[in-house]
C-alpha cells in the first residue's frame, strides 16, 4: 500500500476538522446553534462562520485568489467590521447561508491546495510586514490547527447543550459507559479535585 502524499495527509486532517464542526450542528434548533454558552459568547454557528472566513482569507487572499472577486464581501469580512463580527450570526444570517459559505470556502481552499505546491509563496496582508511571506505548507498547518481547535470548542458546547459527545461522526472516541457510569466518574473527579485543594 502506497503512503499518502504529505499534501493529501494534511488535507485529510483539515477535512476531519471541517466535518466535525458541521456535525455538531446536527439536530439542534436555531436558538441552540446561536446561543452564547461562555462568558465570551462562544457559540456553534459563530465558530462555523469564523472558520469559513479563516479559510477564505488564508487560502484565498494570501495566495492572490480572492474568493469574493468583484462581488462585495459580507459585512463581517470587511476591514472595518466591528470586533468579533465573524464569531456570531445575526438573526438575518441563516444556518444554510453560513454552512453554504463554509462549504464554498472548502472548495475554494481545496483548489488552492491542489493547484499550488507546498512551498508556494503567499503573503498575509494583515500580518506585520516582516512576517507576511509564508508558504502554503505553513498556512495549511496553521488552518488545520485553528480548525481543530474550534472543533474542540464545538465538542464542549454541544455537550453543554444536550450531552451529545463524539470526535467525528461514526466514532465518538469515548470510553463505553451509561449515564450512571459517567455520573460516578464525574463524582470521582470532583472528589479528587476537592482532596487536592487546600482545605478541600
Amino acid at each position: 500500500m502506497s503512503e499518502p502524499s504529505p499534501k493529501a495527509e494534511l488535507l485529510r486532517y483539515l477535512q476531519e476538522g471541517r466535518d466535525a464542526l458541521l456535525w455538531k450542528l446536527d439536530g439542534l434548533s436555531e436558538y441552540d446553534i446561536r446561543r452564547p454558552l461562555t462568558p465570551t459568547g462562544t457559540n456553534l454557528l459563530g465558530l462555523v462562520k469564523h472558520v469559513a472566513g479563516v479559510e477564505l482569507a488564508y487560502f484565498g487572499d494570501t495566495f492572490d485568489r480572492p474568493f469574493f472577486g468583484k462581488q462585495p464581501p459580507p459585512w463581517w469580512y470587511t476591514e472595518d467590521a466591528e470586533l468579533n463580527a465573524d464569531m456570531w450570526a445575526t438573526a438575518d444570517e441563516s444556518r444554510e447561508e453560513i454552512v453554504g459559505l463554509y462549504r464554498q470556502a472548502w472548495a475554494h481552499s481545496d483548489t488552492t491546495i491542489e493547484t499550488l505546491p507546498l512551498d508556494a509563496i503567499g503573503h498575509v496582508p494583515w500580518w506585520p510586514e516582516e512576517r507576511r511571506e509564508v508558504t502554503l505548507h505553513h498556512i495549511l498547518v496553521r488552518v488545520i490547527s485553528d480548525t481543530q481547535r474550534h472543533a474542540g470548542h464545538a465538542d464542549i458546547l454541544r455537550e453543554l447543550l444536550d450531552g451529545a459527545v463524539g470526535c467525528v461522526q461514526g466514532n465518538d472516541n469515548m470510553p463505553p459507559g451509561d449515564g450512571t457510569w459517567w455520573e460516578n466518574y464525574r463524582s470521582r473527579l470532583e472528589r479528587a479535585a476537592r482532596e487536592a485543594s487546600p482545605g478541600g
